[in-house]
C-alpha cells in the first residue's frame, strides 16, 4: 500500500485534525517544546502486524499542519524481523522513535488507534485463513468497513492472508437479493446487467437456492455468491456447478465464524466471504511507552 498517497495521507490528516493533535494542552503545559525523548511501540499480545508504516506516516502529516511546532525529522526505527504480515510476540517491539516528547505525545493515539485496529483485522483475517488451511478455499474481505478507513481495513485483511473482495461499487458488478426483487428474477437481472456493464465488466450474482444457482449459470454469470446457505446445500450447489460446460468461481457467505468455517471451505467452493473481519474487529492491545533522551536504544527481543 502506498503511505504517502492521497488518499492515505487524507485519512491521517483527518485523523489528527479531529484529535486537535497541534493543539495538545497537556503536552504543552508539561513539556518543554525542544526536549527530546525515544518512544517504544509495543505488542501487548501475540498478534498479526499490520500498518507499522503508520508509525512514520502519522510524524510525517503532523509536521505538515498549522500549528505543527516541528525540529527536525523523526527517527524511526524497527527490527528487519518487523514488517506487515509478520506474527508478533507479547512484549516484542514494533517500533522505536526518536524525535521531540511533544511531537511523540501529540500523535501517539492516532499511531496507536491505526496500528491497533489494522492489526486487529490482521489478527483475526489470519485465524481465519489458518482455520482453512488445506482446502481450496480463501477467504475474502467484505464492504463492511469503518466509514472513511476501508483503504486500511482492506490492506490489513491482505496482512492477515486474506483476499480483497470489491474495493467500491464501482469495482465489478455484484447483484444481490434487493437487485433481483427490483427486477423481477435472477435471469432478468443477469440479462440486464450483461445489456448495460461497461465493457467486459464482471458480473457476479447472489443466490438463494440451486434454482436460483441454475438461473445465474444459465445466463451467463462470472461468479456466483451462495447467500446463507448450509454446508450441505453448498455442497450440492458446487457439485452441480462442476457439471456446468464452463468453471464458474463460487462463493459463499451469511454469518460465517471460527466454528463452522471448516465445514463450508471443505465443501469444495471457492471463496468464504466474511463480514466480521472488519465490521466488528477487537483491536489489538499495544502500548507507546516514553523515555527523556534519544541515545542508542536497544530494541526489546523476544527468544
Amino acid at each position: 500500500m502506498d503511505w504517502n498517497s492521497r488518499r492515505i495521507t487524507s485519512i491521517i490528516e483527518r485523523a489528527l485534525l479531529e484529535d486537535r493533535a497541534t493543539r495538545d494542552a497537556t503536552s504543552a503545559a508539561c513539556i518543554d517544546a525542544r526536549q527530546l525523548a525515544t518512544g517504544t511501540v509495543i505488542a501487548k499480545q501475540d498478534c498479526t502486524l499490520a500498518g507499522v508504516d503508520a508509525v512514520t506516516r502519522v510524524l510525517e502529516v503532523y509536521a505538515t499542519l498549522d500549528g505543527a511546532d516541528v525540529l527536525g525529522h523523526p527517527e524511526v526505527t524497527s527490527h528487519p524481523e518487523v514488517f506487515d504480515g509478520v506474527r508478533l510476540r507479547k512484549g516484542q517491539t514494533i517500533a522505536v522513535i526518536r524525535h521531540q516528547a511533544r511531537v511523540i505525545l501529540s500523535c501517539e493515539r492516532v499511531i496507536l488507534n491505526l496500528m491497533q485496529r489494522m492489526s486487529g483485522i490482521a489478527t483475526l483475517t489470519r485465524q481465519y485463513v489458518d482455520a482453512i488451511a488445506g482446502t481450496k478455499a480463501r477467504i475474502l474481505d467484505t464492504r463492511k468497513t469503518a466509514p472513511g478507513l476501508r483503504l486500511l481495513d482492506k490492506f490489513a485483511v491482505r496482512c492477515g492472508g486474506g483476499t480483497n473482495h470489491r474495493l467500491d461499487l464501482s469495482d465489478g458488478i455484484l447483484i444481490k437479493n434487493n437487485h433481483i426483487a427490483l427486477t423481477g428474477t435472477a435471469g432478468e437481472a443477469m440479462r440486464r446487467a450483461i445489456a448495460n456493464r461497461n465493457g467486459s465488466q464482471p458480473i457476479q450474482i447472489e443466490v438463494r437456492s440451486q434454482e436460483e444457482l441454475e438461473d445465474a449459470l444459465t445466463n451467463g454469470a462470472d461468479g456466483i455468491l451462495l447467500d446463507n446457505m448450509t454446508p450441505a446445500e453448498v455442497r450440492r450447489c458446487v457439485e452441480h456447478a462442476h457439471n456446468f460446460d464452463r468453471k464458474v468461481p463460487l462463493e459463499c457467505s451469511g454469518g460465517m465464524n471460527l466454528q463452522t468455517l471448516r465445514e463450508y471451505a471443505e465443501t469444495g467452493v471457492d471463496f468464504i466471504s466474511v463480514g466480521g473481519l472488519t465490521h466488528s474487529v477487537k483491536a489489538v492491545d499495544m502500548s507507546l511507552r516514553v523515555t527523556p533522551g534519544v541515545g542508542q536504544s536497544r530494541q526489546r527481543e523476544t527468544a
